[in-house]
């Protein structure tokens, strides 16, 4: 795998993932969409399906870790030892959120004005908790990752598929731990499980004229950071731990 493609990977299957993810909490929170109040299903669904879809582009493009996520290249560099990863996969991660989050902006052009709950416009773009307990917000992080990186790192294990899994078939199978996770355990924070997922759209919703905006909630966007990276790390604890 070159290293080029790789990061070029991370960053266009970062941009899919949260063009497709924040594009169907658009559809369901703005003003006139046809997809208006479509309800949770419909986002946990569309996130999952996101999560596929970024994975597939990215592998395609080169990259065959595809983590798009920071908190799985943190798990990756505590089980591999490849630190270089954090200085490569990190940045372009999150400048592919960024570029998804503007994308989300363009696409929706029309309905920003129209739609009168400022909440409503920054949950286009990053999470906001269901009720605000930083303190329980962030264990729900902390969990919701660790389920995502422990079932996600099963799916490939030896000992599930000793063969390997079959060509094409992984992306389509985190997409379904991601769908699992957002339907069981979303509900309290909107289930970030992903630096690059909250601060890349965070930092988009803070610089674009989105008419009728407010703050970009930055004192709770330490939890869906630290949250998930925590959560990653335990998982990769337990990991080597067990064997997975």
């Amino acid at each position: 795998m070159h290293l080029d493609a790789a990061v070029l990977g991370e960053f266009v299957g970062t941009m899919i993932l949260i063009l497709l993810g924040n594009g169907v909490v658009g559809g369901v929170l703005l003003a006139r969409s046809k997809a208006e109040n479509a309800g949770w299903l419909a986002i946990t669904t569309g996130w999952a399906l996101a999560v596929f879809a970024g994975v597939a582009v990215s592998i395609s493009i080169g990259d065959k870790d595809a983590h798009l996520n920071p908190a799985f290249t943190v798990a990756s560099v505590l089980m591999t030892g490849h630190a270089e990863r954090l200085w490569t996969y990190i940045p372009a991660q999150v400048l592919g959120a960024i570029t998804g989050a503007i994308l989300v902006w363009l696409f929706y052009l029309p309905h920003w004005k129209p739609t009168d709950d400022a909440a409503k416009k920054l949950s286009c773009f990053c999470t906001i908790p269901a009720i605000r307990r930083p303190a329980s917000n962030f264990l729900s992080e902390v969990i919701g990752t660790f389920v995502l990186v422990v079932a996600a790192s099963a799916l490939v294990s030896r000992r599930l598929a000793p063969g390997g899994v079959a060509p094409g078939l992984g992306p389509l199978l985190v997409g379904g731990v991601v769908w699992s996770i957002g339907l069981s355990l979303g509900a309290t924070t909107g289930y970030a499980i992903n630096p690059a997922r909250d601060l890349g759209p965070r930092l988009a919703h803070s610089f674009l004229p989105i008419p009728g905006k407010k703050d970009s909630d930055w004192s709770y966007s330490w939890v869906p950071i630290l949250g998930p990276l925590c959560g990653a790390a335990i998982a990769a604890v337990f990991i080597r731990l067990t064997g997975i």
